[in-house]
């Protein structure tokens, strides 16, 4: 069986806890000017937010490209740097990865 290795596309997942006093309804009330600026940023195909039992959140992007992806995050950081979002992340938890995807069905 032949592998792909193409970047198809790029999977960015963020994962992390919210502090004790926010619910993951708080989070994705916040999010909504975040939301409008993704869908206006090149490469941007989709945005998944879940909660594992254990109340990590798991934030998965689909980008065109890992370059793509890597870009908005960062223009993201300047944007919204003031953005309450931030006091709402328990920052001690966050682990962010821009991935190539090589596989798809």
């Amino acid at each position: 069986m032949r592998q792909q290795t193409k970047e198809l596309s790029a999977i960015e997942i963020t994962s992390f806890l919210l502090q004790a006093e926010f619910s993951i309804q708080d989070f994705i009330e916040v999010n909504v000017p975040i939301d409008a600026w993704l869908k206006e940023q090149p490469g941007f195909i989709s945005r998944h937010i879940a909660q594992e039992t254990d109340g990590r959140i798991s934030d998965v992007l689909l980008w065109g490209s890992v370059k793509q992806g890597t870009q908005a995050m960062h223009r993201l950081m300047d944007v919204f740097r003031d953005s309450p979002i931030h006091s709402m992340i328990d920052q001690g938890t966050v682990s962010w990865n821009v991935m190539p995807v090589r596989h798809q069905i």
